[in-house]
């Protein structure tokens, strides 16, 4: 029998799944269900319709109810903690009567320039594109008439977890993706909060930003709990029960640090999924601002370095779909994970520098290189070895290549990183694209069980921390002690030859990337 009030729930809205796990009290995942979305591109804007938000939400829960049941032979009545984790940044924007002023505007946009720029030489902090606060103000730019209605907007975790408990409140990582925080106060930076009243005030703005948006909590604070009616919209059925607490809700990076243990100085992290990003713990501040990196925080609030690219699978998930279909034209039905599997083994017998073959994998606009739209590419020299092999090898290449341009700013700021952790879809097959990373970064990485699935095992683990910690003890302590203490991984070395193959690959993509801009 599972003891479900020992057990947490942790959800998150991935790129393009929703997936929840639950952990029971020794931090085990005992069940999980998904459901599949992709974001769409609407009148020039990336986004996603509440109406699916909603549905995939019920359709993972009940995926995840499902699979206790035939576990365990028990319905899923009640949890011990539930958290809500979700893709970070973005613009969701409400009048008083929680009414949708304007479609969800996702990460992905790279449509608010004007009032990135603008932000950054005021506030002398990186604001990028894709913040809360850079959309929020290039909307005030552009005059658009739902700022007269305007009473709150926040990030997609916020709204689920609104939803569901009534409470208007952030994480502090998630919140350090809206607006610049000040880990010395946990919350949003005082100063930089005036200087941005005064210039919205500037464009005849009434209320103050404090006003618009969510609360800040620190990992483990109570963030409410599950109302009558966010039980009847995560479970239609009934059968879970309202008054659930919930954790602070999260952003993905904030997740996939827990998930990788990587919350304490010196420690470091790459997500690979639809974006891609490395998030480092810092000991001091960098020494100047840096447009390629955001300064964010851990859900403890402490500062991190983060190179953030727009661009990493999207290119790959797309070359992988046109094999299956060509193996499906000759009678072979193939699943499309064994695919996947033999794909990304068969790259290991490529060539180092993938033999003349480079992809430029840019579906969007991408801010490391400053491009503000993006247009898949594939290039290949006239003598060059146009195999299998190498192919895939160089798509998997591509998913890294950006990222490394931005670590390189971290390495000559002399960032110290003791380890490097790899998580999330693109680290499903053993031992490939970790290799590749390794020779990408120059350092070694280290990949745990649960790398394949990062964010909602990690949302469940600050559910799990909400639950279970002992007063005033750390989210790093928790993490070292109860959870990963005894925790299976493999580590690979960067191989010389890769690193040499890595660089020559990374000359041509940089080559590569005059075409994609005269292209674009």
């Amino acid at each position: 029998m599972l003891d479900l009030r020992q057990c947490a729930l942790g959800i998150e809205f991935g790129s393009t799944r929703i997936k929840a796990v639950l952990v029971d009290g020794s931090h085990a995942p005992v069940a999980q269900g998904d459901f599949t979305w992709e974001n769409q591109l609407k009148d020039g804007v990336w986004t996603y319709p509440l109406e699916a938000v909603h549905t995939g939400l019920q359709h993972a829960y009940a995926a995840l109810a499902a699979d206790v049941q035939a576990k365990y032979g028990q319905p899923l009545t009640t949890v011990g903690c539930i958290g809500i984790s979700a893709m970070m940044h973005g613009y969701l924007a409400f009048d008083e009567a929680g009414r949708l002023l304007v479609p969800f505007r996702t990460w992905r946009n790279t449509m608010t320039g004007p009032a990135a720029a603008e932000l950054t030489e005021a506030l002398g902090f990186n604001i990028p594109q894709r913040w809360s606060i850079a959309h929020f103000y290039q909307a005030l730019l552009n005059e658009e008439g739902h700022l007269g209605e305007l009473a709150f907007f926040t990030t997609l975790a916020g709204y689920v977890h609104w939803r569901l408990t009534g409470q208007k409140v952030l994480g502090v990582g998630d919140a350090s993706g809206m607006f610049p925080i000040d880990s010395a106060t946990g919350g949003y930076d005082a100063e930089m909060l005036k200087t941005c009243s005064r210039l919205i005030a500037g464009h005849g703005f009434g209320r103050e930003l404090a006003e618009l948006l969510p609360a800040v909590l620190p990992a483990g604070a109570d963030a409410g709990v599950l109302t009558a009616e966010g039980a009847r919209l995560l479970d239609p059925t009934g059968t879970l029960q309202p008054g659930v607490p919930f954790c602070p809700p999260e952003g993905d990076a904030g997740t996939g640090m827990v998930a990788t243990n990587s919350v304490a100085p010196r420690t470091g992290n790459v997500s690979a999924g639809t974006s891609i990003f490395a998030m480092v713990v810092l000991e001091k501040p960098l020494s100047r601002v840096y447009p390629e990196i955001d300064m964010v925080t851990t859900p403890s609030g402490e500062a991190v370095a983060m190179v953030h690219c727009n661009n990493c699978t999207s290119d790959l998930n797309a070359w992988v779909s046109l094999l299956a279909e060509s193996a499906a034209l000759c009678g072979v039905e193939v699943d499309k994970g064994t695919l996947f599997t033999k794909l990304f083994n068969a790259s290991l017998r490529g060539a180092p520098d993938c033999g003349g073959v480079t992809p430029v994998n840019y579906f969007s606009g991408e801010s490391v290189t400053h491009f503000d739209a993006g247009l898949p590419l594939l290039l290949r020299r006239p003598d060059a070895d146009f195999t299998l092999a190498n192919f895939m090898r160089a798509n998997i290449y591509s998913a890294f290549a950006t990222l490394t341009m931005g670590l390189e700013i971290l390495r000559n700021e002399a960032v110290a990183v003791d380890t490097l952790l790899g998580h999330g879809g693109l680290f499903k097959t053993p031992g490939v694209a970790q290799r590749y990373l390794a020779a990408a970064a120059g350092a070694p990485v280290t990949c745990m069980e649960t790398a394949g699935e990062g964010g909602p095992y990690g949302m469940a683990l600050l559910a799990a921390y909400r639950l279970h910690r002992a007063e005033g003890e750390t989210l790093a302590d928790y993490l070292k002690t109860r959870v990963f203490a005894g925790a299976r991984s493999t580590t690979v070395t960067p191989d010389a030859a890769d690193v040499a193959g890595f660089a020559s690959f990374l000359r041509e993509y940089e080559r590569a990337l005059k075409a994609e801009r005269a292209v674009v």
